[in-house]
């Protein structure tokens, strides 16, 4: 078997910055880490890889000093390790970026036949969600987003069965490889890096290919020229300048409380009132 995960370096959104004329994000000064959910990627690819055997290969589109990311991911027990990288990519949006990295899975599906893709559900810098279905598209796989947990697996008749969180409930979904998956956040907890992939991750030689390595063969689909997503504005969320009410119940039953805190609700929200009768009652 054998699994890609795909993985982005990202600034640490606890101190991210955005630039007040050109609305984009300011990475210098911010330490970067690999996506949180990518990790969630990373940690199933890996059991699958526990279960049968194979090799997981870990990519990244990004600057050279995302080959940091790349080598925590290979200390928690990936096979390999490749870094698209060249000033071309600069300026990127998700369209352009799905088409670069569906080019370097293609040229790694010449080494070995790639049966399962992997992604985060997002990035913590983006939080569009398009990249992965992007790239399945791209490679025409099989997508199955926003799963939760990997039901069975048959390398025999090539199929994988899923557990997918959609709205109201969970569906059951069975279909063929490949496939392209993004997990969830939560479905599993990342294991720790051994001495030995740790001191194999400090060794190991990642491989960095530019445009023509990736085998990008419209240089017009990547970087800012491939990239019409256009961001009139970024801002942080403004400070709530009300307070918390407080409450006194200390000789007060539950039910009075409730019933003065939605009065309150009520009062201040006065449509509320006839809307929620209304939909109790329908």
């Amino acid at each position: 078997m054998h699994i890609v995960v795909c993985i982005k370096q990202v600034p640490d959104s606890a101190q991210i910055r955005v630039h007040p004329v050109t609305n984009t994000i300011m990475r210098q000064g911010v330490p970067a880490i690999v996506n949180p959910y990518d990790l969630f990627a990373l940690e199933e690819a890996l059991r699958l890889k526990d279960q049968f055997g194979g090799r997981v290969t870990v990519l990244c589109m990004g600057p050279p000093q995302a080959e940091d990311a790349l080598r925590k991911c290979v200390s928690f027990g990936a096979t390999d390790a490749i870094l698209v990288t060249d000033r071309s990519f600069a300026g990127a949006d998700t369209l352009a970026t799905s088409y670069a990295l569906a080019a370097a899975i293609r040229k790694i599906s010449q080494e070995q036949q790639v049966d399962l893709v992997f992604t985060g559900k997002q990035t913590i810098d983006g939080d569009t969600a398009q990249v992965g279905p992007g790239i399945a598209k791209r490679l025409n796989m099989n997508l199955l987003t926003y799963v939760s947990r990997i039901v069975e697996v048959d390398l025999d008749k090539r199929r994988i069965k899923v557990e997918r969180r959609a709205e109201g409930g969970v569906q059951l979904l069975d279909t063929t490889l490949p496939s392209l998956i993004t997990m969830l956040e939560g479905t599993n907890e990342m294991r720790f890096a051994t001495m030995d992939d740790m001191l194999r991750a400090g060794r190991c030689t990642v491989r960095k290919w530019n445009k023509d390595d990736a085998g990008i063969e419209d240089v017009t689909k990547i970087g800012l020229k491939g990239s019409p997503t256009v961001v009139s504005k970024v801002f942080g969320p403004t400070p709530r300048s009300e307070k918390a009410d407080m409450m006194v119940v200390a000789d007060t039953s539950v039910n009075d409380v409730c019933l003065n805190l939605l009065q309150k609700i009520f009062t201040t929200h006065p449509t509320l009132e006839e809307e929620t009768v209304e939909r109790l009652s329908a």
